[in-house]
């Protein structure tokens, strides 16, 4: 039977019909519209899922159900979305009690890092798995945890904000407002402030030239050159793995997963950027020398991960 996963991002709304084998058939994207408030993009929304069923020549009636990806925190149990900071008006908002007014089949909704290591599990790097853990690198650090074959949510839904984890006390400021978070260290909004620093500590560095070229200084400068030779490259590289190291071995002894995953647009840094973190991570992992520590693995799946996981959001 068919699903529907949703992936509500602050730019478009992403539908995917999702098959028994967790595999996509079709695919529609449309502007979400975030600043014509709530009701305006829960409408938008619905004709999105509409447009996805008629994709397939199916209607809705026959999905097995829908499910969303909501970019922030959301109560599974009640449906209120919490805060979306990248939807406007979305602060305790009764998500699935509207949107299930417009739709005919049973709804679900949860945050989309949690979406995007559901599917992982299922479908990507971490399949046959049954505790994993998933960190995703962009804007911010979303992170996902599935303990023993279940999404791990914590009280009414909203834990796992791993992003949001303490790394160092009193350190840099996060954009949650509170100092030291993980985000504030190993995102890719931190690591271009790292790479940018490292610049102007550096004039020479190749740096310059790299991202002269490209136009801007962005995630993959400091990587390219480091991949180069260039030494001022390298540290801002190895400094950032020790960061996001110290960070997964503090989950890993905590939640002591199969598998941790990495996602977002540093893990397109595949093997250059998972070999570091593998060599450094029985460093930062309690017990490692008896317990030993998980693989990092780059996830797979790319954006489709959380529009799996939305699809298969009520059999976790």
């Amino acid at each position: 039977m068919l699903r529907l996963g949703i992936d509500v991002g602050g730019t478009f709304i992403k539908a995917g019909v999702v098959d028994e084998n967790y595999t996509i058939l079709e695919k529609v994207s449309i502007p979400t519209g975030a600043d014509q408030g709530f009701i305006s993009v829960v409408n938008t929304i619905a004709r999105t899922a509409r447009l996805a069923a008629k994709k397939v020549g199916r209607p809705l009636e026959d999905f097995a159900c829908i499910g969303f990806g909501i970019p922030g925190l959301i109560n599974p149990k009640s449906g209120v979305v919490v805060l979306a900071p990248n939807l406007e008006g979305w602060k305790d908002v009764p998500f699935l009690t509207e949107i299930q007014k417009l739709l005919p089949v049973s709804v679900y909704a949860g945050n989309d890092a949690n979406c995007a290591v559901v599917g992982e599990t299922l479908a990507g790097a971490a399949k046959g798995c049954k505790d994993v853990v998933m960190l995703t690198l962009g804007t911010g650090v979303g992170g996902g945890v599935v303990c023993d074959g279940k999404l791990f949510t914590g009280g009414q839904g909203l834990g796992a904000e791993l992003g949001h984890m303490v790394l160092s006390m009193d350190g840099n400021t996060c954009g949650c407002g509170m100092q030291g978070c993980i985000e504030a260290y190993c995102s890719v909004t931190a690591f271009v402030k790292q790479t940018k620093a490292a610049m102007a500590a550096y004039p020479k560095s190749l740096m310059h030239a790299y991202a002269k070229e490209a136009g801007e200084v962005d995630g993959r400068t400091a990587f390219e050159c480091s991949k180069a030779g260039d030494l001022a490259a390298q540290t801002v590289v190895n400094t950032y793995c020790r960061y996001l190291a110290n960070a997964i071995g503090s989950l890993v002894t905590i939640y002591r997963p199969e598998t941790v995953l990495i996602g977002g647009g540093l893990s397109n840094q595949r093997e250059y950027l998972m070999d570091k973190l593998n060599a450094l991570l029985p460093k930062y992992t309690f017990a490692s020398g008896s317990i030993g520590v998980p693989p990092v693995c780059r996830a797979t799946l790319g954006n489709d991960a959380g529009t799996i996981g939305a699809a298969y959001l009520d059999i976790m």
